[in-house]
C-alpha cells in the first residue's frame, strides 16, 4: 500500500511539475528572440550577410515557436541559441 501511495506521489509531482517545464520552455524561446533583437541594435559592424541570416533566423524561430507545440518550441530555442552564438562569435570577431 505503501509503495503505491508513494508511486501516485511521484506521478502526481511530475504531471505538475510538466507544464512549468513548457512555459520556461517557452519563456527561453521569447528570451532569446529578445536577445536577438537587443544585439542586433548594439552591434556596430555586422555584414549585409549577417544581417540578412539573422533575420532569417527570427523569421524562422517565430514561425517555430507560433505552431504552439512542444516540438515548434524546441525549434526555437535551437535557431535562437544558433544566431545568439552567431552574433558572440561575429561580436569576438570585431574585438581582434
Amino acid at each position: 500500500m505503501k509503495h503505491t501511495a508513494l508511486a501516485g506521489l511521484f506521478i502526481s509531482a511530475a504531471m505538475l511539475a510538466s507544464p512549468v517545464f513548457a512555459n520556461s520552455q517557452d519563456d527561453l524561446c521569447q528570451i532569446n528572440l529578445q536577445k536577438i533583437k537587443d544585439a542586433k541594435v548594439s552591434t556596430e559592424q555586422m555584414s549585409e550577410t549577417m544581417q540578412s541570416d539573422i533575420d532569417a533566423t527570427i523569421h524562422q524561430a517565430t514561425a517555430a515557436k507560433a505552431k504552439g507545440t512542444e516540438q515548434g518550441t524546441k525549434e526555437c530555442i535551437s535557431l535562437t541559441t544558433q544566431a545568439i552564438q552567431k552574433l558572440q562569435n561575429n561580436t569576438k570577431g570585431d574585438q581582434q
